[in-house]
């Protein structure tokens, strides 16, 4: 039985897997409205003819690996539990201490599914550096594939010893603890993760440029944001990509700046993206994030905790799975988790893109400046070889931001916005001279 699970499991997404093909290379592709052609916003007016042909190359690839991945690991997950690999995990991992057997079964399945995944993530390290996204040595990519490894497994750790042991105490109501101890386990995450986490990958100093940082502290300080010091990382080393961000809560909440930003931008298109990153804190969207991120967790905690029950009740003896609180469960967790994550992700990407579309009209509302914006968002696309208008799908599957095509449309109608108010002003005012002059005209004289 076990068997014939496997081949239709292969089967189905090997049949997934040319579909989407098909979509992806030889499908409707996003292009430019006619009623684009020849502005601001069309690629060809400011990209060579080599960086469209490579941009339409990449972004192809790039999609299709996105579609392909993550079914490929429900895929591999599935497959561990109907060979009885799960099975072997948890034999070489049993400990007559529960949370050490636990620990090592995650182990050995995070290392195994990690293996497997290698040559995918090589693949797309070389992708990056083929298409001149990526200068990262080898050997550098290599330590930071390994740090990715233990911060990843590390946390993982940490969230399945605790989600096991809370299964154990209440199979009915761990869903519920356990979202419990998310939201103080998120916001210490937040907290140390500039100061901890990602200086292990770059290094972090203050923004050396001090003419600059003093324009970007005026700008917060505009904008009513606390803030005293503005940092850049080194990652010109790793990528030719640009990229500017707010992290962190409380103390350890900064502004960074990459310094392939500083190295390819005006001030002033850095300060239209700092004034950007400004709008997602005037705008509360942190909160809102943290939010919606507690409550996605919890509807998606309940939906495991009533479907893994149900899914074992039905195919326990195919998965070999026997109850919940068994660690062999684990990959069926993975699973699901991982399948609500992406059915859920067209929603979560279209709150996200209405987040920096609000970011961008907030930034133009700071800085005023329509050239800067539509530069930057140019000078974006032409350093990550970014797809301006993706096919549909694409866009609401993968796109966390507008494409750049809709982010500039945001600033052109901005702009119209801006002049039509002054006419408007102005005709009110015309209006209200004529009406004026009018009332003069035909009110009684007095003796």
């Amino acid at each position: 039985m076990s068997k014939k699970w496997s081949i239709a499991a292969l089967l189905v997404y090997v049949v997934y897997a040319i579909g989407m093909y098909f979509y992806i290379f030889h499908g409707p592709s996003g292009g430019v409205p006619a009623t684009l052609k020849g502005t601001v916003a069309d690629p060809q007016t400011f990209m060579t003819e080599r960086e469209l042909l490579l941009s339409d190359d990449f972004s192809k690839i790039r999609n299709y690996l996105f579609f392909i991945i993550t079914p490929f690991e429900w895929l591999v997950y599935i497959l561990i539990m109907f060979t009885g690999l799960s099975r072997i995990f948890e034999k070489w991992a049993d400990s007559r201490w529960k949370l050490i057997k636990n620990g090592a079964y995650l182990f050995l399945l995070y290392l195994f599914t990690t293996l497997i995944f290698y040559p995918i993530d090589l693949y797309r390290y070389h992708l990056s550096k083929e298409y001149g996204i990526s200068t990262q040595e080898f050997s550098s990519w290599m330590k930071d594939f390994v740090i990715d490894f233990w911060v990843n497994f590390g946390t993982t750790l940490i969230v399945v010893l605790v989600l096991y042991w809370l299964i154990q105490k209440s199979t009915k109501k761990w869903w519920f603890h356990a979202w419990l101890l998310t939201i103080p386990f998120a916001i210490f995450m937040m907290y140390i993760q500039p100061v901890v986490i990602d200086p292990l990958y770059n290094e972090f100093y203050p923004l050396k440029d001090k003419e600059l940082e003093a324009k970007i502290l005026s700008l917060a300080d505009q904008a009513d944001i606390p803030s005293e010091h503005v940092f850049e990382v080194n990652m010109s080393e790793k990528t030719n990509a640009l990229n500017a961000y707010v992290t962190g809560i409380g103390e350890n909440s900064r502004i960074v700046l990459w310094d392939t930003t500083l190295n390819s931008l005006t001030d002033e298109e850095i300060l239209f993206i700092m004034a950007h990153e400004m709008g997602h804190y005037v705008e509360k969207h942190i909160y809102i994030g943290i939010a919606s991120y507690l409550i996605s967790i919890l509807v998606g905690l309940w939906l495991i905790a009533k479907l893994m029950p149900w899914i074992i009740s039905r195919f326990g003896s195919v998965l070999k799975i026997d109850k919940v609180g068994d660690i062999r469960s684990l990959p069926l967790f993975f699973v699901l988790v991982s399948f609500l994550l992406f059915v859920s992700s067209p929603l979560s990407n279209y709150i996200s893109r209405y987040q920096e579309t609000r970011a961008d009209e907030y930034a133009m509302e700071l800085t005023g400046s329509a050239e800067a914006a539509v530069s930057t968002f140019q000078n974006l696309a032409k350093a990550g070889l970014s797809e301006v208008n993706p096919p549909w799908l694409v866009k609401i599957f993968r796109y966390t931001h507008p494409p750049m095509l809709e982010r500039i449309n945001t600033i052109a109608r901005y702009t119209d916005t801006k002049k039509e108010k002054p006419e408007q002003e102005k005709d009110a005012d015309d209006q209200t001279e004529t009406e004026s002059e009018k009332e003069k005209q035909t009110k009684p004289k007095t003796e």
